[in-house]
């Protein structure tokens, strides 16, 4: 991490979280972030659901909702990025304060609720992206909706044309009874329409699922998934397990992000790795090579973060696809791909 970008977090940090986050997007687009482009190798390089990566480090949903900074992210070290929430219509999302950081625990709670300008103003952007990078974009569902599992295929026949793929997101906590997606009759027709809505376009559709679902709920979700035909699974969404917190701001209400959902979402990643042979993205607590190498040896062919990024910094992204290079080296695995899945039976 350069100095600049050691005293701008600490400017950051003293902000309001949800000003600072704004802030920091505005900081990329003034052109003051890392700008060397993704990180990659001969070993880093890798397929993941048939998307070909540099590296198999991406950015998690939630930190560009409104795909404002497509450009500086693209230069920052990722080897994809996945914007959105997008829904049909815009809406304002959950009242403020809705941002909370727990330093204590390197972790963050939100409940934000969807806020993003809508599929239309999102997807005029997504269609002036950087040609080289690929980018995915997370479908949401309004929180007013009449049929909330339509609003998912109603994004993305909007916007695949512009998208290398698509994440149905049935796992955020803070629009009411959107979890209840994830039950086994509902999910199935939900991803029948959207693998429908997708039509001719080329655009993998993956499930990001909770972490605090039971073995019997789990299983049904992989039952689910593979039926349907999607293309892979994303482990996992925040967590509303408040367990071994620290932090003063404990007790607010939202999905919890961070070192702490570490552990749990990755065994639920090496379950799902045990129960399927879809393709899976790891997340959750992924705050230096060593996590993101375990959530590949866990089952993933990839891996996303994004509340690291409030204590690390932007130069993370380089920074872990960096250090797994030297990881895999230092193992004698030859490409990503090879290390996939190699200690899966540990976490289960």
């Amino acid at each position: 991490m350069s100095l600049l970008e050691q005293i701008g977090l600490r400017a950051l940090r003293r902000m309001d979280p949800e000003a600072a986050h704004g802030m920091a997007l505005k900081a990329l687009n003034a052109g003051l972030g890392p700008k060397a482009g993704p990180v990659t190798s001969t070993r880093l390089r890798t397929i993941c659901a048939g998307l070909d990566l540099p590296n198999p480090v991406g950015l998690a949903a939630g930190f560009d909702k409104n795909a404002e900074a497509l450009a500086p992210l693209s230069r920052a070290g990722f080897g994809f990025l996945e914007v959105g929430a997008a829904t049909p219509r815009p809406q304002p999302g959950n009242a403020k304060p809705r941002l909370f950081r727990l330093t204590e625990d390197s972790a963050a709670i939100n409940r934000f609720g969807f806020n993003n300008d809508g599929m239309e103003a999102i997807c005029s952007r997504l269609a002036k992206r950087p040609p080289a990078m690929t980018i995915g974009l997370n479908l949401g569902a309004n929180k007013d909706s009449a049929d909330r599992a339509a609003d998912f295929a109603t994004v993305l026949r909007h916007c695949a044309a512009h998208v290398d793929f698509a994440t149905v997101n049935v796992s955020s906590p803070n629009t009411e009874k959107l979890r209840d997606l994830q039950g086994k009759a509902a999910l199935a027709a939900l991803l029948d329409g959207v693998t429908e809505a997708r039509g001719d376009t080329p655009c993998p559709i993956f499930l990001k699922i909770a972490p605090d679902l039971t073995e019997t709920e789990l299983a049904e979700i992989a039952e689910v998934a593979t039926e349907a035909k999607i293309d892979g699974i994303i482990a996992t969404n925040t967590t509303l397990s408040r367990e071994g917190l620290q932090s003063t701001h404990k007790a607010e209400t939202g999905g919890l992000s961070g070192v702490p959902l570490f552990e749990k979402s990755t065994r639920v990643l090496a379950r799902l790795a045990m129960l399927t042979d879809l393709p899976l993205i790891g997340v959750g607590g992924i705050s230096s090579a060593e996590d993101a190498y375990t959530k590949i040896k866990a089952g993933a062919c990839a891996v996303q973060l994004y509340t690291a990024m409030v204590y690390h910094g932007i130069s993370l992204a380089g920074d872990i696809a960096r250090g797994l290079d030297q990881l895999l080296q230092r193992d004698g695995f030859a490409t990503i791909a090879d290390a996939v899945g190699t200690e899966k039976a540990r976490w289960t």
